[in-house]
């Protein structure tokens, strides 16, 4: 994609048709399926009672007030809830008005929701997002359909930008917000830089705990964006960089040993980042401004399936 198709710079509704485009031409198949329920296994609704089938039914769905009726064993089917509620945490704070390659990295955060909503859309499930800016957190309501989609995209594109001072709310904040307010089990996408230094008290960095909290309720995809200038710095000499978050303002001389420790402290913190996600039990994609995110998400979505394939008991559905 080149600079000049970014999706700032496309009338809003020519930009998300061809987002929807890409991402259901190149990832149908890939990020769903005909999902039988949110949580491996047969379901949780109780169905129809039936004779009992030995060596092939599960003695723990015996029914036994049918079998003791009627005097002969029956088993109650289950069925799964075929409704997946995903609610997505989209990062739009200031440092995501940023981008030195491709496009900004907000633009990238509308395009990594747009991979999972186009798709969820097209199986009837709901979507719904809480989204960080400047001026705080606004939730949008999950919804189904392709025009509620186009709603939240759009209202992405549009999200106020920082101007300096201004932080907005703490990722440790949202997380804690978003497990409190949702309860009913379904997919959770975090999309953030994931650039928030706060510690607690005994060294863990603060969205840790709520992070973790979420993913033992709900199936959480953690979705980092990142843009190459974060890593590394250009040999360019003296230059005057401001903190997008803080507004403060500061002279730096690109000398070598200062591009040597940036690069040195921006592995750490992403190194960092990479284990307290781990750590969480959540799955890490990492979308690049400076890369084909749709091919980044591909894989991913491959690994995941692949790595669920090992997980899930023999004989199993999900």
């Amino acid at each position: 994609m080149k600079r000049s198709d970014k999706l700032s710079d496309l009338a809003p509704e020519r930009s998300l048709k061809r987002l929807e485009l890409a991402v259901t031409r190149r990832l149908d198949g890939l990020l769903h399926g005909e999902h039988l329920g949110i949580l491996p296994g047969p379901g949780s609704d109780l169905a129809e009672a039936r004779l009992y089938q030995p060596g092939e039914d599960d003695i723990r769905h015996m029914d036994w007030a049918v079998t003791a009726r009627t005097t002969v064993p029956h088993v109650r089917d289950l069925i799964a809830d075929h409704e997946l509620e995903t609610w997505a945490l989209v990062d739009m704070s200031s440092s995501m008005d940023f981008g030195t390659a491709h496009m900004e990295k907000r633009d990238l955060v509308v395009a990594a929701l747009a991979s999972i909503g186009f798709l969820t859309a097209r199986l009837g499930d709901r979507l719904g997002a809480y989204v960080m800016h400047a001026e705080g957190l606004r939730r949008w309501p999950a919804r189904t359909g392709r025009t509620a989609m186009y709603m939240l995209l759009r209202a992405l594109l549009d999200a106020p930008r920082g101007t300096g001072g201004d932080e907005g709310p703490a990722l440790a904040d949202a997380l804690t917000l978003l497990a409190r307010s949702q309860y009913k089990r379904g997919l959770r996408v975090v999309i953030s830089d994931f650039l928030d230094h706060d510690e607690t008290p005994d060294g863990d960095l603060a969205w840790e705990r709520p992070m973790r909290r979420l993913a033992a309720r709900h199936q959480v995809i953690a979705v980092e964006i990142v843009d190459p200038r974060e890593l590394d710095l250009p040999d360019v000499g003296p230059v005057m960089m401001t903190d997008p978050e803080t507004g403060q303002v500061r002279e730096i001389i690109l000398s070598r040993k200062v591009r040597a420790a940036y690069a040195a402290a921006a592995a750490a913190q992403r190194a960092r980042t990479r284990e307290a996600l781990h750590g969480c039990g959540v799955p890490h994609l990492v979308l690049r401004t400076d890369r084909d995110w749709i091919s980044d998400v591909a894989r991913f979505a491959l690994r995941q399936r692949r790595v669920a394939g090992l997980a899930r008991p023999q004989g199993s559905r999900a």
